[in-house]
């Protein structure tokens, strides 16, 4: 079955974890000890109602003060198709989990209370959403129950909505007015709005088209490990394996290996399964090339006609996410790009992004921790690198602290030169 990565995003209060468990409650996606646990959790904290956010809100933190402060994950499947939520914070001191929990989705959820509307958090997890390249959102205005499922609280929120989403890259939008906590639209049409025409928040999620979504154009492979086994059986035997970060790999193509530049042929294609005839985005499998070439971890598997581009000097998007240093003009770092490991050094730091308004911050030294900025990069060894616009893949990067060897900053490239 078709996978769905969805990410969640609100402001606080705004109900996200409770409408996650709603989705797997109503869903029949919860065991039944799970069930007993939150039951049981709920009568001892004195609630009303079996609340359904516990099961999200793992972190004893997260249970005493009613917020999300991880990103929590949950898997959970119907007959149509599989699932995997990202239930990500909505408190501005927490963007970097957001960015990290959101990073992979297809598919936004932003949540409104239909009693405060469209809120700067609102406006901020829109922005960060459309930065990672969501392709499709989904606003959901949540507690109509709590406004008499009133249309025109529910309309105006839309209108809204809508003048934000315009001045950004979002090409895909729907509006479902839910009660997470009654069950309104979330898996069964609610008998409380029948104004509303469209579909229930569950049967949006297994309908939207996704499959064009994935680049099957610009062939990506990049190679994780060298696989010779020592058998004397398999003496022969050199696969190079990793996963398709996008494109389409079958025998008899031809490839080129990069950065040695020499062409040859696909020869086979295995997985764990066996072998395969093809092999698209995100398939972790093993290519075997019909010459025997000088093939080694961090190179890269392309088209002779479609190469990515070998830079060293990178413009990117970054997410700080130390809290223990900062980022400044002369920063050295360890960059990991796809499998490839150099060094970095931060030649510019144009701008820090405001990103409750959207408006950027020149003439900035630093970069703190939750802090999105624009910067110039020059890396030590070339990079096989695309815009992230182009490939989430090949377009991203982490840097590391190499004295800590803690991960400090996403990125995402804009340009390469």
């Amino acid at each position: 079955m078709e996978l769905l990565r969805l990410a969640t995003a609100g402001s606080v209060d705004d109900g996200k974890s409770t409408l996650i468990g709603r989705l797997l409650y109503d869903s029949k996606s919860i065991f039944e000890d799970q069930l007993e646990s939150i039951e049981t959790t709920s009568a001892n904290r004195g609630d009303e109602h079996t609340n359904l956010a516990l099961l999200t809100d793992g972190l004893r933190a997260e249970r005493e003060q009613g917020i999300t402060i991880d990103v929590a994950h949950r898997y959970f499947s119907t007959p149509d198709r599989k699932f995997i939520i990202a239930d990500t914070p909505g408190h501005i001191q927490y963007t970097r989990n957001m960015v990290t929990g959101a990073s992979t989705a297809d598919l936004a959820i932003i949540l409104v209370d239909a009693r405060k509307g469209v809120q700067e958090q609102t406006r901020r997890h829109t922005y960060l959403a459309n930065l990672l390249g969501i392709p499709h959102f989904v606003l959901a205005v949540n507690k109509m129950d709590l406004v008499g499922y009133d249309e025109e609280v529910f309309r105006q929120i839309k209108r809204d909505y809508t003048e934000i989403a315009g001045r950004l890259d979002v090409v895909d939008l729907t509006f479902i007015p839910i009660s997470a906590l009654n069950g309104d639209n979330v898996v069964d049409r609610s008998a409380n709005m029948d104004w509303y025409r469209g579909a229930t928040l569950m049967h949006h999620l297994e309908e939207v088209y996704i499959a064009s979504d994935r680049n099957l154009v610009d062939v990506r492979f990049p190679v994780q490990h060298v696989i010779r086994p020592q058998s004397t059986e398999l003496h022969d035997y050199r696969g190079y394996a990793g996963t398709v970060a996008s494109g389409v790999l079958r025998p008899g193509d031809e490839v080129m290996v990069l950065p040695s530049g020499y062409t040859t042929r696909i020869k086979d294609i295995h997985t764990a399964d066996g072998p395969v005839e093809d092999a698209v985005a995100s398939m972790a499998v093993t290519v075997l090339l019909e010459d025997d070439l000088d093939v080694s971890r961090g190179d890269m598997i392309c088209r002779p006609n479609n190469q990515p581009t070998p830079t060293q000097d990178l413009e990117a998007m970054v997410c700080w996410m130390s809290d223990a240093s900062e980022l400044r003009e002369g920063s050295k770092l360890a960059i990991k790009h796809t499998t490839r490991w150099a060094r970095a050094m931060v030649k510019d730091l144009r701008y820090r992004l405001d990103v409750n308004t959207s408006h950027r911050v020149e003439s900035v030294s630093s970069l703190a921790v939750n802090d999105i900025g624009r910067i110039r990069m020059r890396v030590t060894q070339p990079l096989l690198a695309d815009e992230y616009s182009r490939n989430h893949t090949t377009g991203s990067f982490i840097l590391v602290d190499e004295n800590t060897n803690v991960t400090v900053a996403a990125g995402m490239i804009v340009g390469v030169s």
